[in-house]
């Protein structure tokens, strides 16, 4: 039956046989003690996020639109729509949505290690990643983009990679979430402007910043500052190294070109990692940060078993 919420679930004929679960407003705030500030576990772009427990004891993550926030009721029905038809390991799952009251809610699956810049960035906690979490963590978030890009029915451009999206399971496996300003590519569709760039500076390719220009080749250059991200512990924006105006891309171009690019290698791993792995990995991060769109790789299966 067509929900009058979601008229254009019906519009296109893929879309026909979404199965999207619809939770009662009692039964989020019943989950979350009434949205208690105890049961608040993040602040997300487009609102407060809440862990809540159902009835049967299932654990979920409540993310809640906030009225202030840019994203729209177009927004949120694409992001549960969206997600509500893709299926990955390396994607976060939907389990539902909740509309009423003038509140706007999204149910996911609820991931116990919160996101990568929780872990990342956090001088105690990112010595729990030695190389082979961390080389998992890069190949979990290249497999969720393949799909995203290729492999599943849909060409799905993500638009906001981040290390805050990428969330983390109980075996710290990557899944990526935040699908509230993805875009579906139509057949051939290479590429799209738009005048409202929405998404997070440091993450976003040059071409998508200054002229609202996105592709494949954007989400790429994300996925390029993330695996940075990930093998040296910093963060993009905020990284001054003796330089107020460099930031880790430029930083690690400085290295790998003086041949010392192992320098850019998180210091609370010692040496307990293969150097050939991490060097390929730093090579593959840099020709995904490139700053012409057409000089970075595509994303294909090829791409994906250079870092594997």
């Amino acid at each position: 039956m067509p929900n009058k919420d979601f008229p254009g679930a019906n519009n296109r004929g893929e879309s026909r046989n979404i199965e999207l679960k619809f939770f009662d407003l009692e039964t989020i705030i019943t989950a979350t003690d009434d949205f208690s500030a105890a049961k608040k576990i993040g602040q997300g772009g487009f609102g407060p996020v809440y862990k809540g427990q159902l009835s049967n004891g299932q654990q979920i993550a409540i993310k809640i639109l906030s009225k202030n926030s840019g994203q729209g009721t177009a927004e949120f029905k694409n992001e549960a729509l969206l997600i509500a038809k893709l299926q990955h390991r390396n994607l976060v799952k939907l389990l539902g949505c909740c509309i009423e009251n003038e509140k706007r809610i999204l149910v996911y699956e609820y991931m116990p290690n919160k996101s990568l810049d929780y872990f990342i960035f956090d001088e105690t906690k990112k010595s729990q990643l030695d190389w082979k979490k961390r080389h998992d963590i890069i190949v979990g978030i290249a497999r969720g983009i393949l799909y995203l890009h290729q492999d599943s029915r849909l060409k799905i451009i993500h638009r906001d990679l981040k290390a805050s999206n990428i969330l983390l399971d109980e075996e710290l496996k990557p899944k990526i979430s935040d699908f509230g300003t993805a875009r579906i590519f139509q057949g051939d569709q290479t590429e799209a402007n738009t005048n409202r760039v929405v998404g997070t500076f440091g993450y976003m390719s040059p071409e998508y910043a200054l002229d609202g220009l996105f592709s494949i080749k954007s989400d790429v250059f994300s996925f390029g500052v993330l695996l940075l991200e990930v093998i040296s512990g910093k963060k993009n924006i905020g990284f001054f190294h003796n330089n107020p105006t460099s930031n880790l891309i430029k930083h690690a171009w400085e290295l790998w070109n003086d041949g010392n690019a192992l320098e850019l290698v998180d210091t609370c791993m010692g040496d307990s990692y293969p150097t050939n792995d991490v060097l390929r990995c730093i090579q593959v991060g840099l020709l995904c940060v490139q700053d012409e769109a057409i000089d970075r790789p595509v994303t294909k299966r090829s791409d994906y078993e250079a870092i594997n």
